[in-house]
């Protein structure tokens, strides 16, 4: 009898779907969708291809989400129109996971909170983000809406087997650095395409001691090296994260083989990585606060977004900004990333501390992260964000700048007025 080969995560996880003992790189392979996930951007075209083909029918309403984050609050007519569009597609199609208002947040929040993303599961959204649920395990990609229509009628869809890049993290963090900082310094030194369409294996001894909501983070901005999905095995604070928010589901435990085939294998000591920032206008232009030549003066700062909008994002925040104030010349936006983290925020006390600071509270929206609306950039200036991208006129005015990094970095930056750490505000992190 033929012995299976040692796989990667991404490898066991495509071979459990299709009952084989193996996939290989390279290989095209059709699989069943677990969930397929739209918002009010990307659903209204996906909607439009899907009522062209006449197929009356989704595979199944169960499996389909639908989440309006992106341009709402409706900002304008058209973004209300959308919005139309996608809650009268929900009625007609009887999709139970429709949400907007206030049971609504960000989706790569608001899904995992819901306890619908599992281990093993395949989810693809028509959102680059999607990769978001690797957090989990699950195998999560984006998808153009066209392709999304094809799941919502087919409930599969096919990939090219990735090949798989491994980064090890060991070490000591120093104090305030977070997943934030290990992805964009990771994207610092592999650059934007570093990864282009493989898989990324996030692992080592820090991995296992980072919260799930660094995770997340980090899994988020996997799109950012290029990469398909980015993984993390199935260890018990997933299991206990997983537990928390849907106990009726089983949990499947996905670890990559030992000896699994790497196409590259990276290792970063984690002691020697401080907090850093992305300057414009790619997140691989990653440099040390510490090391910037001269001060970088802001108008703006943003702490939300799918990839900090947690409530470990909010409480990093309060700790830098509780008794102190925003500085005048500088508009700081916080966006709790769903309902239950305003609420959570709120019996902490953070929104309390985020008003006297002089911040503004935003409802849960993507909103500013992609030049929606909450926080449009005029020309000329600069912005700290705890977003994912930075690319030319992301936050507004194609001659604005947007500077990328994690939530203490930012909420330094609110108050000082410019690009620096918390400890130039004498605080130290316990």
């Amino acid at each position: 009898m033929k012995k299976t080969p040692p796989l990667t995560l991404t490898e066991k996880i495509l071979a459990y779907k299709l009952g084989v003992p193996k996939v290989e790189p390279g290989e095209l392979v059709e699989v069943p969708v677990d969930l397929t996930l739209a918002n009010d951007i990307t659903a209204p075209l996906a909607i439009k291809i899907f009522e062209e083909t006449g197929i009356n029918r989704l595979f199944n309403p169960e499996k389909v989400v639908l989440v309006m984050d992106h341009f709402t609050p409706n900002k304008d007519i058209k973004s209300a129109e959308q919005v139309r569009v996608c809650r009268e597609f929900a009625k007609k199609y009887g999709i139970t996971h429709y949400y907007e208002g206030g049971n609504c947040g960000i989706e790569h929040v608001l899904l995992p909170e819901l306890g619908l993303t599992f281990p093993g599961d395949i989810i693809i959204g028509a959102d680059s983000h999607t990769c978001t649920y690797g957090a989990v395990s699950a195998f999560a990609t984006g998808v153009g809406s066209t392709d999304l229509a094809g799941a919502w009628i087919t409930g599969k869809t096919w990939f090219k087997v990735p090949e798989t890049v491994r980064f090890i993290y060991y070490g000591k963090l120093k104090p305030w650095v977070t997943g934030k900082d290990l992805i964009l310094y990771t994207i610092g030194d592999i650059g934007v395409d570093g990864a282009l369409y493989k898989a990324i294996e996030f692992s080592g001894e820090t991995i296992s001691q980072l919260s799930m909501a660094d995770r997340f983070t980090m899994a988020n901005m996997a799109i950012e090296a290029g990469a398909k999905v980015g993984l993390f095995e199935v260890d018990k604070k997933t299991v206990a994260f997983l537990k928390k928010n849907n106990p009726y589901r089983e949990i499947l435990i996905f670890k990559p083989d030992c000896k699994a085939n790497y196409s590259e294998t990276k290792e970063y000591d984690v002691s020697k990585i401080d907090l850093v920032v992305a300057l414009p206008h790619l997140p691989s232009q990653v440099k040390l606060v510490k090391e910037l030549s001269q001060k970088i003066f802001i108008d703006q700062v943003v702490i939300g977004s799918c990839t900090n909008g947690r409530f470990e994002d909010l409480a990093i925040a309060a700790k830098i900004l509780k008794g102190k104030k925003v500085n005048p010349n500088v508009r700081c936006i916080i966006i709790p990333a769903t309902p239950k983290i305003y609420k959570q925020a709120l019996k902490k006390g953070y929104i309390e501390i985020f008003l006297e600071a002089g911040a503004v509270i935003s409802p849960p929206t993507c909103g500013p992260c992609l030049g929606g609306h909450m926080g449009i950039l005029a020309k000329g200036e600069k912005a700290v964000a705890t977003t994912n991208r930075n690319f030319v006129g992301r936050m507004g005015h194609p001659e604005s700048e947007v500077y990328l990094a994690g939530p203490a970095v930012a909420a330094a930056s609110a108050v000082l007025g410019y690009i620096g750490v918390p400890e130039e505000l004498n605080l130290k992190a316990e």
